[in-house]
């Protein structure tokens, strides 16, 4: 019985009507007046409650106006953070390269490699292989382009040869061989015998990539060629290119000397490389 009144007296609370009213402070006049309940403000306050929360995920998900929220980024700065993403994987990339290039022309200086036999018809088959595999495709500016080239070189035979000659290389001294390409004794070098100052020439076209002073080799020359090819030259008595440079094939490097510690007498010390390994440079030049 008692529980009963008690949830007839609830209930009749939440029923009970009020009025609210709203007065003109002067006048005392009855401007606005409405009749309500409890039960009435409390649905009218979780309705709006709702309303006012529904509306607030609206805009948070639908809208810019996210962006103004703490916590929340602009589509600019996921696009920016996109970008800077690739871009910092492709420089990794870039990186990861030259520590393997810059690792490879430690190994020329250094000579500590492991040796694979080399031939000249192995070289120029990979060569050839490499160039039959790329499958560009011309766009039409491309193709006027190169229909123009070709046009204005038809009878220009001095560059016309230079693909054909590419894998030609010079001595770059001529002279008697003192020491010749020992693996066993990791010698991979020939050592010719030649005057002091002797002009020292480019064994084929290529970039200066390396031309400095070394305590135990003295003014030191390494230039790289196509393909992956590398020539050293060291033991100079003076050089005359710097690290970046376009040489040609048989123009002047470096004078010949008998700089650094490992020397005994003026001569050349020359190297050749493919795709970081030595090779013998008398199968492929001939220094008499």
């Amino acid at each position: 019985m008692t529980t009963r009144k008690k949830e007839k007296k609830f209930a009749k609370k939440l029923l009970h009507k009020y009025r609210l009213v709203v007065l003109n402070e002067d006048t005392f006049e009855e401007r606005f007046a409405i009749k309500l309940t409890r039960l009435n403000v409390f649905v009218i306050v979780s309705l709006s409650t709702i309303l006012l929360v529904a509306a607030t995920t609206f805009l948070i998900a639908f809208t810019p106006l996210r962006e103004f929220i703490p916590g929340y980024s602009s589509a600019k700065l996921k696009k920016q953070a996109t970008e800077l993403s690739f871009k910092t994987d492709s420089l990794q990339k870039i990186i990861d390269v030259n520590d393997k290039y810059f690792n490879s022309i430690k190994r020329v200086l250094s000579g500590d490699v492991k040796t694979v036999e080399f031939n000249k018809d192995s070289i120029l088959n990979a060569a050839n292989e490499e160039s039959g595999q790329l499958t560009v495709r011309p766009t039409k500016q491309d193709s006027i382009l190169r229909e123009k080239v070709d046009k204005e070189d038809k009878y220009n035979l001095f560059e016309s040869a230079i693909y054909a000659s590419n894998f030609v290389l010079f001595p770059p001294v001529n002279g008697t061989i003192s020491e010749g390409y020992n693996v066993k004794e990791k010698h991979y070098a020939v050592d010719i015998i030649v005057a002091k100052n002797t002009p020292v020439k480019a064994t084929a076209d290529g970039t200066v990539i390396f031309a400095e002073w070394t305590t135990e080799t003295g003014y030191v020359v390494i230039i790289e060629h196509s393909y992956e090819m590398i020539s050293v030259y060291k033991h100079n008595a003076s050089l005359t290119k710097e690290q970046g440079d376009i040489v040609k094939a048989g123009e002047v490097i470096a004078l010949a000397g008998n700089s650094g510690e490992y020397t005994t007498g003026p001569h050349l010390h020359f190297e050749l490389w493919s795709k970081g390994y030595p090779i013998n440079p008398t199968n492929f030049i001939d220094f008499k």
